[in-house]
């Protein structure tokens, strides 16, 4: 039976965390939904892990379309969600509808956008229209050069303030689930706790609905300096279906993220 969003949303009404992974391509979109992962992500981090590049900027909609179709086509269960590349949803509400119709033609079941409550009009425009939304808010890589890197946010008084307030308006506009990344974890549970929607952490704690990863990382694949709040699944696994259903049995018993991957 194909998840839905109203699926998802009586999993966070019962207490039961659900699980998320990137995925671009058909024959991942299989294996990962086989494992019993929730929602496939097509994630614009394509950018980084499949194209090589430094940022997710130079990504566009017509790769989204692409991997997204590439996914809906080798998953028969899972939820697919996908992002707004940069510059396709800071756009006017109607042209950022125009392209997120592109990507739910595609098969996507959900689109994500990025940035606070700057956004609240465009999610209200799209999820009036028939579009589920999942706003995005901490870290967003789209807009890396102005935050001057990947660093934690919110974890001032005065910026964890903003984020809250973010959160509420943007549930309030319209926004089905609320992502956020690399924010201390007390603030990720206090609004987890305001709101009532769903919301999904990646370095965000414990205390979210949800959990995603980038499944490169997940895997053990990334290169450079060691991310905090990545574990590497494949470290005691034999193979690769292994290190995905250990993730999801990770996530749904709340053993992961741990304390060691939290942010205060």
């Amino acid at each position: 039976m194909k998840t839905t969003i109203s699926t998802l949303l009586k999993m966070h009404k019962n207490g039961e965390k659900f699980t998320v992974l990137t995925c671009y391509d058909a024959l991942f979109a299989t294996l990962l939904e086989d494992c019993g992962v929730d929602v496939l992500l097509v994630g614009d981090s394509l950018g980084n892990v499949v194209q090589g590049k430094e940022t997710t900027l130079s990504v566009t909609l017509e790769h989204m379309v692409y991997h997204t179709q590439c996914v809906a086509r080798g998953a028969e269960k899972a939820f697919i969600m996908v992002d707004m590349p940069f510059g396709t949803s800071q756009l006017s509400p109607e042209r950022t509808f125009e392209n997120a119709c592109q990507l739910m033609a595609a098969g996507a079941q959900m689109v994500k956008i990025e940035g606070g409550r700057i956004m609240a009009d465009t999610i209200q425009f799209l999820t009036q229209r028939g579009i589920p939304v999942c706003a995005h808010v901490g870290l967003t890589p789209q807009s890396i050069h102005q935050l001057g890197g990947y660093k934690i946010q919110g974890n001032t008084e005065i910026k964890a303030k903003a984020l809250l307030e973010d959160a509420k308006i943007l549930e309030k506009s319209g926004a089905n689930m609320l992502l956020m990344e690399v924010i201390p974890a007390k603030l990720a549970k206090q609004i987890s706790t305001v709101l009532s929607i769903p919301t999904i952490g990646i370095g965000a704690g414990a205390d979210c609905s949800a959990q995603v990863l980038v499944l490169h990382d997940m895997l053990g694949l990334c290169t450079g300096k060691k991310i905090k709040f990545i574990k590497n699944f494949m470290e005691g696994s034999s193979t690769i279906q292994d290190a995905v259903c250990n993730y999801v049995k990770a996530v749904k018993a709340s053993q992961f993220p741990g304390q060691e991957h939290e942010f205060h």
